[in-house]
């Protein structure tokens, strides 16, 4: 394995923790984003229950279309605070619109910086949450999130660092490459297996 043989410490922790996998996808992009507003910010038990609501009120069918189907009232109803209620409004419209792509065919042709970008520009969605989609609903394997604190914290684990900065981080991973997606997940694996 790549990552295994370009750090030695990072190979220790790969042996204690086998090979990881990213699970796949069962979600729309489009379902998945909408879930990962909802949750921002959230204790764990309550995003699940607004995020279930949510869902319930859209029979099943997150969509673009259904989404702004329901005003403001069914979702505030359901518990989504009314920052949240924009950033699903924005999403929706510019993936109605076109100006957010979210079909497999065209994200195929786009480069992890420019999807970050792209998704970054809606209102709610920030890099790291751009980072996570890259990461967990399209599986791209070289997504190296040095701003999540578990990584920087795992890493610092791993090699028996204190503290790294993201700039340090972005830098030591470049050794990593092209798979800091999986470097990343044994990170947050680390902080697990101390």
């Amino acid at each position: 394995m790549h990552l295994s043989r370009v750090d030695r410490h990072l190979k220790s922790t790969i042996a204690k923790v086998g090979q990881v996998r990213f699970a796949p996808t069962r979600t729309s992009h489009f379902a998945y984003l909408v879930r990962a507003i909802i949750y921002q910010q959230l204790a764990g038990r309550a995003a699940e229950t607004i995020h279930g609501r949510v869902v319930a009120l859209l029979e099943g069918d997150v969509t673009p279309e259904r989404l702004l189907d329901q005003g403001a009232d069914g979702l505030r109803a359901a518990g989504v605070s009314a920052n949240k209620f924009l950033a699903l409004q924005d999403l929706a419209v510019r993936t109605r619109d076109g100006r957010l792509v979210l079909n497999d065919r065209d994200l195929s042709r786009i480069g992890d910086h420019e999807i970050i970008q792209e998704l970054s520009e809606v209102r709610g969605i920030g890099p790291w949450t751009a980072q996570m989609f890259l990461m967990f609903q399209l599986r791209r394997l070289d997504v190296w999130p040095t701003g999540d604190l578990g990584v920087r914290k795992g890493y610092g684990l791993i090699h028996s660092t204190p503290e790294i900065s993201a700039k340090e981080l972005e830098f030591a991973g470049e050794l990593l490459r092209p798979y800091r997606s999986v470097a990343a997940m044994y990170c947050w694996r680390a902080i697990d297996l101390a």
